[in-house]
């Protein structure tokens, strides 16, 4: 009689770890989403500070070449 409760214990504690094993990995899933995001938000900005950088030394370098000439 002991043994088959022990059993029905084994498998009710596996399933609940299971359980326990899925959430971990939609939480850890969920913050590499978040990360990832988060890098590509920087290159987005980075990219259009440097677009824009460009822009504005190439539009004062000609505005210089222009009053110069």
């Amino acid at each position: 009689m002991k043994k088959n409760y022990q059993d029905q214990s084994l498998l009710n504690t596996d399933i609940a770890s299971n359980k326990d094993l899925e959430i971990d990995k939609f939480k850890t899933t969920n913050v590499n989403v978040l990360l990832n995001r988060v890098r590509l938000d920087q290159k987005k900005t980075f990219r259009k500070r440097i677009v824009f950088s460009i822009i504005l030394a190439g539009l004062v370098s000609s505005l210089a070449i222009y009053f110069m000439v």
